[in-house]
């Protein structure tokens, strides 16, 4: 998490009395309003938010609609995908495996899976569980998302196989850079240890212990469940994240291969029971049984990286952290002199967060069916001041003013780039661009030519293909067919007989999710068939 706080004078000292209990217990008063208010001023679908504290659930609800079509009501068993903050079940589910002894943090990984490489092959024989999971394996920011985005016919096995052709951005454990492409391997390493998908082990060892019965860990229960929450973009304005609400196609879904990383719906009510488990190093609520035992409670809440540190506008240096470090699924830092444990989550038109204050015992979740995230961080923030003893910040207000100036600055770059563009090339006639381009990790492309115009296609990912319009020089745009796709210029690069020796990408928007890595792509003509699939 990229949140917290400096404490200065008599708030030092206002905080040390707090911390030794809840300050203010129960939610704030007015909260129902409060959250309506923000959902329809903000323009949010659909929030759920879950509050545990000392071992008891204070709220469970939800507010707004699942969908914008049906205005069906948002309730405590609506489920929403919650991204990235289920890294933390997969390492609970690791942490199961640990306490039966069939593995340890510190084991090699090809101890396990012997077909697991690396880009360096001393990586690949030095590469622990514990560094799968802590994002210090040299590898990029988000390096290979793409292998999933938008969605992919990819088994998580060919996918965990392909790693082996990223080429690191940095060397092994040098330092920090996000991935999700790790825990898939993470994923695919608890099924060759317990001889169970990581769907499938989740569900028995995780979701059926702890009583989660609403959740779900792939797309097809996600959609048979009748009571979730679709997810919805804004993508019909000048670049992503700007103009109309409007609900995702509905096989908008993280593809099967990625789940391990960031694939759960969870409902508020579902999530309380795993906060509370949390809260309670891996005691499940009600019951004398355990999940997990402390000692692993104990690892996977201790840092092993630490992470930069965001620096934010004046008005936010209130919540300014003084450490963040990551550990095992979970983000470690401070808010006002607290101590927090939690994660974000994004994914395809929801976002989430779990943020715990371990010395409070106080658990918090809050999720939106939108990429809104502006009341998912500012809600947080206002629940922690709760929680904390302070004063009500406005902090949704301030998130929602800080996104909104940068998107439209953003906005304003993109078009001005677009509206003036070099008027020179292309170089080459359209037809001599057609053909495969391959790239040793992603696979093979292929470039069309019809008509007037060319085209684009993705080998593994649908919504992907369009139509390639002439930017400059010999740089088109791609246009995708699923409008919440981020457009890509497309590069080719001509050799000195007149012949396309190389194809590169680069995403339009510059606030584009770092997922969408196209610049990690380095495609070839392709003479013959390579190691990767088409």
């Amino acid at each position: 998490m990229n949140r917290r706080v400096a404490l200065r004078g008599l708030l030092a000292a206002v905080s040390l009395i707090t911390l030794s209990g809840v300050a203010n217990a129960a939610p704030p008063a007015g909260f129902d309003e409060r959250v309506e208010q923000l959902r329809k001023q903000i323009g949010a679908p659909g929030v759920s938010v879950t509050i545990v504290e000392d071992g008891k659930v204070t709220l469970a609800r939800g507010w707004g609609v699942r969908d914008i079509t049906t205005n069906k009501p948002v309730d405590a068993d609506t489920i929403f995908f919650t991204g990235s903050t289920g890294k933390a079940f997969t390492n609970a589910a690791l942490a199961t495996l640990v306490d039966q002894g069939k593995i340890k943090w510190d084991d090699k990984v090809i101890d396990h899976m012997p077909d697991f490489r690396m880009w360096d092959p001393w990586v690949t024989r030095e590469m622990t569980i514990r560094d799968l999971l802590v994002h210090r394996s040299g590898l990029g920011l988000g390096q290979g998302d793409l292998l999933f985005l938008p969605n992919s016919t990819l088994s998580r096995k060919e996918t965990v196989r392909r790693i082996r052709y990223l080429k690191p951005a940095t060397s092994f454990r040098s330092g920090y850079a996000y991935d999700n492409i790790l825990y898939m391997a993470a994923g695919q390493l608890i099924e060759e240890v317990s001889g169970k998908t990581w769907e499938r082990y989740i569900r028995d060892h995780v979701f059926g212990p702890l009583g989660m019965t609403n959740s779900t860990d792939t797309d097809a229960e996600f959609h048979a469940n009748s009571n979730h929450a679709r997810p919805h973009s804004r993508s019909d304005g000048p670049i992503h994240g700007l103009g109309t609400q409007a609900p995702l196609d509905e096989n908008a879904t993280i593809s099967q291969n990625a789940a391990p990383a960031g694939g759960l719906a969870i409902s508020a009510k579902d999530m309380s029971r795993w906060l509370l488990t949390q809260l309670g190093r891996g005691k499940i609520p009600g019951s004398d049984k355990r999940l997990f035992t402390e000692e692993q409670s104990k690892e996977m809440w201790t840092g092993a990286v630490i992470t930069p540190t965001p620096r934010y506008p004046a008005e936010f240096q209130v919540a300014q952290s003084h450490y963040n470090l990551y550990a095992l699924g979970w983000a470690l830092s401070d808010y006002r002199g607290a101590h927090v444990v939690g994660h974000d989550g994004a994914v395809f038109g929801s976002q989430a967060t779990v943020a715990l204050l371990p010395e409070k015992n106080v658990g918090i979740f809050v999720a939106t069916n939108s990429e809104d995230g502006q009341i998912v961080r500012g809600l947080l923030y206002e629940l922690l001041d709760h929680y904390l003893g302070y004063p009500q910040n406005q902090w949704p207000e301030k998130w929602h003013k800080f996104k909104i100036a940068r998107l439209n600055a953003a906005a304003q770059q993109v078009q001005k780039a677009q509206a003036s563009p070099t008027k020179t090339g292309p170089s080459l006639p359209l037809d001599r661009y057609a053909g495969e381009y391959t790239d040793p990790w992603y696979g093979t492309i292929k470039v069309s030519h019809a008509g007037k115009g060319l085209s684009i296609d993705f080998p593994h990912s649908t919504g992907m293909e369009g139509p390639l319009t002439h930017h400059q020089y010999d740089t088109f745009k791609m246009n995708p067919s699923l409008k919440w796709v981020e457009p890509a210029y497309v590069s080719f690069s001509i050799d000195a007989d007149g012949k396309v020796d190389r194809v590169t990408m680069k995403a339009v928007s510059p606030t584009a999710d770092f997922s969408w890595d196209y610049h990690d792509l380095l495609f070839t003509p392709e003479t013959a068939k390579t190691d990767s699939e088409k």
